[in-house]
């Protein structure tokens, strides 16, 4: 009996090791509040293009799934780099990939370097793409180059002028 606690101790330790040595790639997304007549929740694609300029992968797509018959699909070719990229390709929704548009404010999201969208992913340069459209407003298309993976811990931003805040890409290794 007095040998299972230290195996049960050394197998969660090791667990924990393995799971605090996995990259991880988080992206912070700021929606800025807007002072016009009629303001409607952005859609926004966020995507990850290779050095050749060519979707890799979507890591998500904000935009009204929960509209009556899909229309909330209508408007998703408003963004218009995503959409000729991979978004037209789509059977939307995707599950993983889709969730709701989202109002003025910051959001976080993290992806573990063993998350579909990134376990295959091949060394090399990257651009991770944040575009977003907003009916009776404007379109916007931000752009972050990184390498992928990383040997040390890496950070970047850009900020928008319209329709996005500040865009912010972090990878630890």
């Amino acid at each position: 009996m007095s040998f299972v606690k230290p195996l049960l101790l050394g197998a969660a330790s090791g667990l924990f090791a393995l799971h605090a040595s996995a990259a991880e790639l988080r992206v912070g997304v700021e929606i800025p509040e807007l002072s016009v007549a009629e303001y409607h929740k952005p859609y926004v694609a966020i995507w990850l293009e290779n050095k050749d300029n060519r979707e890799v992968t979507n890591l998500e797509v904000w935009y009204d799934a929960g509209m009556e018959n899909n229309k909330g699909n209508k408007w998703l070719k408003d963004m218009r780099q995503w959409w000729r990229k991979s978004g037209r390709e789509l059977d939307m929704p995707v599950d993983g990939i889709t969730a709701a548009t989202r109002g003025p404010g910051k959001y976080d999201i993290s992806f573990e370097a063993s998350d579909a969208r990134l376990k295959d992913l091949p060394a090399g340069n990257y651009q991770l793409r944040v575009e977003a459209a907003r009916e009776v407003g404007g379109r916007e298309l931000i752009s972050i180059p990184f390498s992928w993976p990383v040997d040390k811990a890496f950070t970047a931003s850009k900020s928008g002028s319209k329709e996005l805040g500040e865009v912010a890409l972090s990878i630890e290794p």
